[in-house]
């Protein structure tokens, strides 16, 4: 049985007065698009309208808020004229909103955003109801000319400039797009192996040896040493830029692919079937005919 005492709390909870800025707690008891009425324990009822949900446009009472959940909101008006308290979710929302894209940046955790608009020099899109900013330089890896193609579209983002002060909130689909490209190309490379034979083309040509596009966006080098089995001063003496030349590949450490043209050269490259390719740490040397594209034919990338 309750007490006097928990009777005595309850009617104090009753007869609550609200003022201007009150952060106040209770409970959805119904969700519309043009307004959602939350139980405050009192006699008085709270109420949000369609503008103090969220600053996000993209943002849907009925799809986001639920009878019966918490909701945490500032008092904007103790009484709206109906009798009922006046609240704002989007204003509540705002401090864990900041903490949660402070923390966002720090983690680099990746966001998928819907662009709104377009302004001079970049987008607008909304992060955890927060207006964000993308800049053209950080919409994509290549040169954005005309921003307002991106109207529309969803981009994957990370946080890279989170200013609460300031209200600055920036945005970088670019560094994500970066990840992704590095991923895949790392992907490639841990996919060669050693031994394999194919063809490219010499796009470099240094000193010390030549650099060979093996396709699929990825480069290797053929020491001087590894050109011909003749002595050499410059690997000019035997190829030149645009040359296609058929390679060996000897090593791939680091990222970094060794390439060798005598060896390829050397060997007659038999068709190995599928089962006989091993990966690169445990194949010791052997060769096998066709392109780098069919090798990694197969080989499906992460988006």
């Amino acid at each position: 049985m309750e007490s006097m005492a928990d009777f005595e709390e309850e009617i104090n909870a009753s007869l609550k007065r609200f003022r201007e800025g009150d952060i106040v707690h209770g409970t959805i008891i119904s969700v519309e698009e043009e307004e959602v009425l939350v139980d405050l324990n009192t006699f008085s009822q709270g109420v949000i309208l369609p503008d103090e949900y969220s600053d996000d446009p993209d943002f849907h009472a009925m799809d986001e808020l639920r009878t019966g959940d918490p909701i945490t909101a500032v008092v904007l008006d103790a009484d709206d004229g109906q009798g009922r308290v006046l609240l704002s979710r989007k204003e509540a929302v705002r401090d864990t909103a900041w903490e949660r894209l402070k923390e966002a940046m720090d983690t680099h955790e990746v966001f998928r955003v819907k662009v709104q608009t377009s302004v001079n020099g970049g987008v607008i899109t909304y992060l955890e109801g927060q207006r964000a900013f993308i800049p053209a330089s950080q919409l994509a890896l290549d040169f954005v000319e005309d921003v307002d193609t991106y109207v529309g579209k969803t981009l994957q983002v990370v946080v890279i400039t989170c200013d609460r002060e300031n209200n600055k909130l920036v945005l970088s689909a670019k560094e994500v797009e970066r990840e992704l490209a590095a991923a895949a190309h790392d992907k490639k490379i841990n996919a060669l192996q050693k031994g394999y034979i194919t063809e490219g083309e010499v796009v470099r040509i240094e000193p010390y040896g030549c650099f060979v596009d093996i396709g699929d966006d990825l480069t290797g080098l053929v020491h001087i040493s590894e050109i011909t089995n003749k002595f050499l001063k410059s690997p000019k003496e035997v190829v030149k830029y645009g040359d296609r030349v058929k390679v060996k590949i000897l090593s791939v450490d680091e990222g970094k692919i060794k390439l060798s043209m005598k060896q390829a050269l050397e060997e007659d490259a038999p068709e190995l079937e599928d089962e006989e390719k091993e990966p690169l740490e445990y194949h010791d040397e052997g060769s096998s005919g066709g392109s780098l594209a069919s090798l990694l034919a197969g080989i499906q990338l992460d988006e």
